[in-house]
């Protein structure tokens, strides 16, 4: 095979997080679960200023779609949330994946505070043993204002360490609130489930990165389930021993491009020139393209901070921006608020990366994206405060 463009492996980077431009037919809560399992990771944050981000980063890929789906989703059992990149929403065929990490440092930690605290930890297991599940809101604080963990209540506490050890599991959502329950009554083959020793664990993650970023280095491995280094490169001579991956040459990098055999096929038809393209849409900080910073830097030579935690006045770009994809380039980024009462959208600022070249094709491209994600927010009126490049916001704006 011939060496890869760094062009290929952008094209193939937007492909594999099916972020590429293709027919698509309507979306259905059956695709939702299927772009899931193609990323394996739907990372969670709360933040509302648009739609919430795991929300938004299924809409960059499916477009106009239910958000309730998710929900249906996590409440029937196809997915289960846990710690991945961060908390997440996963597949629940990859739930074996986890389990070690119940009685790793994750869930070591947990039971040490529940060793600790043994009474609330005994009342609120005692109590959803009864009732059945239950919520942190289920119960009145009783251990006195708090000044750490966000205030939190000694049984909110509980509810997550039973839920980080492995004994709860979140069984849905309400109003975006968790819902716990015991995890076999979540997940009926809770108790049957094989074990997965924490090295196969390692090696099924290193795979289905290189999977879920098409071309990869070793070095950009480790953050996509937060991997510890050593264990991503032990992984890598195992699997390269076994004849699981494939490298190849990328032009300009000194050392191999990872790819998973599955992607074979792309891969050739890429470095014959066959590079897929990607939609023009928005992205979500915690996007998977993008959450990883300095891989967006390296890749795409975008340079992204959130600046969510930035004070207002130091703020370059905005409080929540959004990158904007188009043409297989990482262009600038938006700072959008959905105003659902009035029916606006607005972009109180579109900053363009030096050098984008502003012409017919990208105002009309980005213009749709705007009124894509508009209507989908219910604000269908789109309205742009300020763009970089003068006349572009009028020419963006309804």
């Amino acid at each position: 095979m011939k060496p890869l463009s760094l062009n290929a492996v952008r094209g193939l980077m937007i492909a594999a997080q099916g972020l590429h431009d293709h027919p698509q037919p309507r979306a259905t809560k059956k695709a939702v679960r299927s772009i899931i399992r193609q990323m394996h990771v739907l990372q969670i944050d709360s933040i509302n200023v648009i739609a919430r981000s795991p929300y938004l980063v299924l809409w960059s890929r499916l477009g106009d779609y239910n958000p309730r789906w998710l929900d249906d989703l996590l409440a029937e059992g196809a997915l289960f949330e846990y710690w991945s990149h961060a908390a997440c929403f996963l597949p629940i065929e990859e739930y074996p994946l986890y389990r070690h990490l119940h009685g790793d440092w994750l869930g070591g930690r947990a039971r040490k505070w529940l060793e600790e605290h043994r009474t609330v930890a005994e009342t609120v297991l005692k109590h959803i043993q009864a009732h059945g599940e239950t919520r942190s809101s289920d119960f009145e604080r009783t251990g006195g204002q708090k000044t750490k963990w966000f205030d939190w209540k000694d049984e909110k506490i509980a509810l997550e360490y039973l839920f980080l050890s492995g004994e709860l599991m979140v069984r849905k959502r309400h109003n975006f609130q968790r819902i716990y329950d015991l995890s076999e009554r979540v997940f009926a083959d809770f108790n049957k489930l094989a074990d997965v020793s924490p090295a196969d664990a390692h090696d099924q993650f290193v795979l289905n990165t290189i999977q879920a970023l098409g071309v990869t280095k070793a070095e950009w491995i480790a953050d996509y389930f937060r991997l510890y280094k050593a264990d991503v490169n032990a992984a890598l001579k195992r699997l390269e021993e076994q004849g699981r991956l494939t490298k190849v040459e990328v032009e300009g990098w000194n050392a191999p491009g990872y790819i998973h055999p599955a992607n074979r096929k792309q891969v050739e038809a890429a470095a014959k020139g066959d590079i897929p393209r990607s939609k023009t849409t928005f992205l979500s900080p915690f996007d998977p393209l993008v959450w990883d910073r300095k891989r967006a830097l390296d890749l795409f030579n975008f340079d992204y901070k959130i600046e969510v935690y930035t004070p207002a006045p130091k703020r370059k770009y905005g409080y929540f921006t959004l990158p904007i994809l188009y043409n297989n380039a990482l262009i600038g980024r938006i700072d959008p608020k959905a105003h659902r009462k009035e029916g606006i959208f607005e972009v109180r600022a579109l900053h363009l990366e030096p050098g984008v070249v502003v012409d017919d094709a990208l105002v009309a491209e980005v213009r749709s994206a705007l009124q894509a994600c508009a209507a989908w927010h219910k604000t269908p009126q789109v309205v742009v405060r300020y763009a970089s490049k003068p006349g572009l916001a009028t020419q963006l704006s309804d």
